[in-house]
C-alpha cells in the first residue's frame, strides 16, 4: 500500500503513543510482539517488559512470541476501547499466529488512549504456592468460566466476550494447564481444583459469581457448589464430567500414572486434530484456522512434562470417580443447592446426553437441555444458542435474589 494511505499516519501515531500507555507488567515478563495491517501493507515489532515498552516501524528480525494479523479499522477500534481483544478474534476479524494468549493479552497491557484501563486484561493470581491465570472482561455481577480437560480459557472466548456486557467475566486457566502454574504435587482431582478456584474467587475479592464450566469444569464448578452454595449463584454447566457409571476400562486405567507424563515424548499434529475434530458433531461450523491455532497451542503447551503430568492426573481421577455408594458423586449431587442448568448435546460420544437421567433421578430440581447436532463442546460448536441459554439462566437466578432452586423444568430439547 501506499505511504500516503489515509490511515497510515493516525495508524503511526497510535503505535507511537504505547510507550506512554503502557502499564508495565510481572517481573520477568518479556513478550515480542508483531502487528501486520494487512490493508496497509505495514508492520510494527513492540517488545513488552516488565518496565519498558518499545515499539519500531517493521521487524527487526528478533523471533516473535505472537504476530497478530488484522486491518487498520480493527486495529484502531481495539486500541481506542471500542471493540474487545477476543470479540474481533471471535469474529474473524483478527488472526494469530504463535501464541494466542499472548495475543489476548496484548490488550490489557495499555491504558486507553482517553486514560482510562483496558477492557480486558490477562493477569495472574495467587493461590498458595499456585498461580493461576485469568482473563477479565466486562461491568456487572461476576461470573467465572472454566474450561474442560486439556483445554484452556480461549475454549470460552465467544462466550466471555458475550457474557461481559451484562457481567464482569473471569475466564480461568485452571491450575495444571494453559498459562497457569503446574505443580507437580497437585492432586488434580475435583477437590483440589475446587479449593484453588475458591482461593482465586478471594482473590478476585467475588464473594458470590455464577460458574459456567465445561467437561472437566463443569465437575469443578459442581464441587463449589456442593461445597461452598453461599459462593455460587447459578451453575451452567455444558456437557460436565460427571461421574462414569459403566467402568470397564477402570483396572486399566488405575495402571496409567500421571508420573507417565515426564517422560519425554510429543504428540504428533495429526493425532491432536483427530482428537479435536471428534469432539464435534459438524466440523463445518469451526473456523479451520481456530482450529490450526487451537492444535498448535496443544502442542506447545504439552511439550512441557508439567502439563502433560497434570493432563493424565486430571484425566485418570475424573473416570475413576465413584458414582454411588457412600461418598459417591450421584448421591452428593443430591444434596447440591444452586440452580443448576445442564446442556448435553445428541452427538458428544465423550459425555452422552444419556448421563442426563443420572442427573434427572438423583438432582430433579435441574433444568436440563439437550442440543442436537452438538458435541462435546457447546459453547464453541453452537455459541450464540449456549450463550443466550446462560444469558437467560443466570437472569431467571438474579431475578429470584439468592434462591437455592428454580422451579423444575425437567428436559427438554433444543
Amino acid at each position: 500500500m501506499s505511504e500516503s494511505h489515509p490511515q497510515l499516519a493516525t495508524i503511526e501515531a497510535a503505535f507511537r503513543s504505547l510507550p506512554d500507555r503502557y502499564l508495565g507488567a510481572e517481573p520477568g515478563f518479556d513478550r515480542t510482539f508483531h502487528v501486520r495491517l494487512r490493508d496497509l501493507g505495514h508492520s510494527w515489532e513492540v517488545r513488552a517488559t516488565e518496565r519498558t515498552c518499545r515499539v519500531r516501524k517493521g521487524l527487526s528480525g528478533h523471533a516473535p512470541d505472537v504476530t497478530i494479523v488484522t486491518d487498520a479499522d480493527t486495529w484502531q477500534q481495539l486500541r481506542e476501547g471500542q471493540l474487545l481483544g477476543v470479540q474481533a478474534y471471535r469474529e474473524r476479524r483478527l488472526a494469530v499466529r504463535g501464541n494466542l494468549d499472548c495475543a489476548i493479552e496484548f490488550e490489557g497491557l495499555f491504558r486507553l488512549p482517553n486514560g482510562r484501563p483496558p477492557l480486558q486484561r490477562v493477569h495472574d493470581v495467587r493461590v498458595g504456592r499456585d498461580r493461576i491465570s485469568v482473563l477479565s472482561m466486562g461491568s456487572g455481577p461476576p461470573v467465572l468460566l472454566m474450561h474442560g480437560l486439556g483445554a484452556t480459557r480461549a475454549s470460552f472466548f465467544e462466550t466471555a466476550a458475550a457474557l461481559s456486557s451484562r457481567y464482569t467475566v473471569h475466564a480461568l486457566d485452571l491450575p495444571g494447564f494453559g498459562s497457569s502454574s503446574k505443580p507437580v504435587g497437585g492432586a488434580y482431582d475435583a477437590k483440589w481444583f475446587a479449593e484453588r478456584v475458591r482461593g482465586a474467587m478471594d482473590e478476585l475479592s467475588v464473594d458470590r459469581a455464577h460458574l459456567v464450566g465445561n467437561s472437566m469444569g463443569g465437575r469443578v464448578a459442581i464441587e463449589i457448589g456442593l461445597r461452598w452454595p453461599e459462593r455460587v449463584g447459578g451453575l451452567g454447566l455444558l456437557a460436565p464430567g460427571v461421574a462414569f457409571v459403566k467402568r470397564g476400562f477402570h483396572p486399566i486405567v488405575r495402571l496409567l500414572r500421571p508420573e507417565f507424563g515426564f517422560l519425554p515424548h510429543r504428540f504428533s499434529r495429526d493425532m491432536i486434530e483427530a482428537q479435536f475434530w471428534a469432539l464435534f458433531a459438524d466440523r463445518d461450523r469451526v473456523d479451520p484456522s481456530v482450529a490450526d491455532v487451537v492444535v498448535g497451542e496443544f502442542q506447545r503447551i504439552y511439550g512441557s512434562a508439567g502439563a502433560r503430568h497434570a493432563f493424565l492426573a486430571s484425566a485418570r481421577n475424573i473416570y475413576l470417580e465413584r458414582p454411588f455408594g457412600d461418598g459417591g458423586f450421584y448421591p452428593r449431587l443430591a444434596t447440591l443447592r444452586p440452580p443448576a442448568l445442564f446442556v448435553w448435546g445428541t452427538h458428544d460420544t465423550l459425555i452422552p446426553a444419556a448421563f442426563g437421567r443420572h442427573v434427572r433421578e438423583w438432582l430433579p430440581s435441574a433444568e436440563q437441555i439437550v442440543l442436537g447436532d452438538c458435541g462435546h463442546v457447546p459453547q464453541v460448536e453452537r455459541p450464540e444458542q449456549t450463550n443466550g441459554m446462560l444469558m437467560r439462566f443466570f437472569a431467571r437466578v438474579d431475578a429470584l435474589g439468592g434462591a437455592t432452586a428454580l422451579p423444575a423444568a425437567g428436559a427438554r430439547a433444543a
